[in-house]
């Protein structure tokens, strides 16, 4: 019985493969995402069993959790994010190479959950641009690696020839963290 899968041929295509510079680019990017976990509270502990052997993240290639923002790629803000973390936090992010994505892990990254205070940021995206929000109190590592898999479609899709090619002309604009009320003195 011969097999009728059709497969690669070198001797019929010579040798040689044609595709797009962005999808190769893009297929390597978004299967080698090195993710920096900010375990801020309880959604660190579901985090970190996302990387245990039951969910295992590596199935993904984010296996590689790297604890330095000059190696990271992919910043996981999980927990609740105060004003004195939230300069910490953009200034982590600032460190971490180009290009560079943002995962709000639950409801207090995402919205401030329910903590209501004058010392607590209502999401991380008001202070750094965040990419896959994971609703949950706290989410459960599934969520995780579902907003993981997004983000992976989401590196898929994006023009990544033309950001290796452009020249930004100005400088990113710095934004200030209004710290009024949050309990720190002049």
């Amino acid at each position: 019985m011969q097999n009728t899968n059709v497969a690669y041929d070198s001797k019929v295509e010579g040798e040689i493969i044609v595709t797009q510079a962005d999808a190769v680019i893009n297929w390597i990017r978004k299967h080698s995402v090195w993710p920096m976990p900010m375990g801020l509270a309880c959604c660190a502990i579901e985090l970190m069993a996302a990387g245990a052997s039951r969910f295992d993240i590596s199935r993904f290639g984010m296996e590689v959790m790297r604890f330095s923002p000059r190696q990271a790629d992919c910043m996981i803000v999980s927990g609740t994010v105060t004003y004195k973390m939230a300069e910490v936090i953009r200034r982590i992010y600032e460190q971490m190479a180009e290009p560079k994505w943002v995962v709000a892990m639950g409801a207090c990254a995402s919205t401030g959950g329910m903590y209501r205070s004058y010392a607590t940021l209502q999401g991380v995206d008001r202070i750094i641009p965040v990419d896959v929000y994971v609703s949950g109190c706290p989410p459960r590592p599934e969520a995780l690696l579902d907003a993981m898999i997004k983000l992976q479609d989401k590196i898929g899709r994006e023009r990544s020839v033309k950001n290796l090619t452009a020249r930004n002309a100005k400088p990113a604009k710095a934004e200030n963290l209004a710290l009024a009320g949050a309990g720190k003195e002049s």
